[in-house]
Formats: C-alpha cells, structure tokens, sequence
C-alpha cells in the first residue's frame, strides 16, 4: 500500500511539472514579444528624431537659401545703383580733369595780368597823392611778396589784388583824418592831416600854428594858412566830432582833358 501512494505522489509530481512547463515558456515568449515591441519602439522613436532632425535642418537651410536669395536680390540692386554712381563719378573726373586743364591755361594767362596789374599799382601810387604812403606801399610790396609764394593759389593771389585795387579805388569817395609827421621848413613836426577823397590833401600842425595844401601838379606842400580854421573844421568832421557842413577848403581846379 505505501508503495502505490508513493507511485502516485509521483505521477502527481509529473503532472504538475508538465503542467507548468508550457505556461514558464509561454511567458518567455511574452517577455520576449514586449522586449521586440520596446525595441522597434524606441527605434521608432529614434527614427522618427532623426527625421525630425532632417526636417529641422532642411527647414534651416530652406530659411538660410530664402535669406540667401533676398540678399543676393539687394546686393543686386545695390550694384547697380553703385555702378551708377561710379558711372557719374568718372563723368564728373573727366569734367574735373577738363577744368583742371582749362584752369591751368587760365592760369598761364592771369599771373602775368596779375603781375602787370601790381607794377601798375605800384606806378599809380608812387604818381597819386602821397596820403597814408607808407601804408600803401606796404601793400604793394606785400603782393609782390605774396606772388612768389608757392603755397598760395592763384585764386587767392588774384583775391588779394583786386582786394588792394578795391581800397585804392574806395579812397576816392572817401574823407578822412589821420596823423603822422611831416618836414615843414627842414624840421620834422607833428601834423594831422586831412583828406578829401583823391582831390585835396592837407594838414595842420597839431598845435594850429601852420597850415598846408599839397600842390599835385608841382609835386610840393603850399601854405594853406588863409584856410587853417576850414582845414580845423575839416578835421574835425574827418573824425567825426562834429557834423558835415560845407566848407571852403584850397582845391587845385580840374585841367582840361
């Protein structure tokens, strides 16, 4: 009797192990089922990045080849407006080096006049009434001077002498007052002097007591005393302290042309 509860317990022990058998391999089939789908998941998942990737990047250089071709369109444009600058640019060279070249024979042309225009100055004021003479031939040896500059340019130069012709030619419509010193009588004595535009030249010694009228056509100083109080009230007005009024001053009568 043990012995057949014994061959039972056995065939028991069979069953339940072949019992079991199918269901451990049927969960490793399972097990390696999920393990494939997590694989071809994540690979999917991996894939699907990297095509994400690809479309990100191809969307960038996409962007990248827009802006690309904008810029190319502006710098086109650019291009051309800058080439119609420099188009100008070496029209207005070519009328430059045209003036530059015309400029040079003008200027062949004006130094000479100039030169010719400060001898006759100089001839005009050595020959005019000798009013304010040292200031005057200051002037003329200044642009004698100025001439030989090379730094200065001969618009400059040809500025500086009608500037002077300018003052020489305001004198005649001008009256004036100034004082200096004069040789009266072999003594050097102090005087002021009065002018009247180109036409009468005079002075008077600073204490009143003489009185002078320059002479053109005799080149000399005249007494002028008969006229002092004129020739005082001269200066005066010369200088602004009084009025203008009419006055009876020594003048030399006009010549005859």
């Amino acid at each position: 009797m043990s012995s057949t509860k014994w061959i039972s317990r056995l065939v028991a022990v069979s069953a339940s192990v072949a019992l079991v058998a199918p269901v451990i391999g049927s969960a490793q089939s399972v097990n390696d089922i999920l393990n494939a789908e997590k694989r071809r998941t994540r690979l999917a998942q991996e894939s699907q990045q990297r095509i994400d990737s690809v479309v990100d990047e191809t969307r960038k250089k996409a962007d990248q080849y827009k802006r690309l071709l904008k810029e190319i369109e502006g710098l086109e444009i650019y291009n051309t407006l800058l080439q119609r600058q420099i188009d100008g640019q070496a029209l207005k060279a070519e009328e430059l080096q045209a003036s530059i070249e015309q400029v040079e024979v003008i200027n062949r042309q004006i130094v000479p006049s100039m030169t010719r225009m400060i001898e006759g100055l100089e001839q005009f004021v050595e020959l005019d009434v000798p009013f304010l003479l040292e200031e005057r031939r200051n002037r003329v040896a200044n642009l004698d001077d100025l001439m030989a500059r090379p730094d200065v340019n001969v618009a400059e130069k040809f500025r500086k002498v009608t500037e002077a012709y300018q003052i020489e030619n305001d004198y005649g419509r001008t009256i004036e007052s100034y004082s200096g010193t004069l040789e009266i009588e072999g003594q050097e004595r102090k005087v002021d002097f009065l002018r009247v535009g180109r036409v009468a030249l005079m002075y008077q010694t600073q204490d009143g007591a003489l009185s002078g009228v320059w002479d053109q056509q005799a080149r000399r100083w005249e007494s002028a005393d008969a006229y002092k109080n004129q020739i005082k009230q001269g200066l005066k007005i010369a200088s602004k302290q009084i009025a203008p009024e009419l006055l009876l001053l020594p003048v030399a009568a006009p010549e005859a042309g």
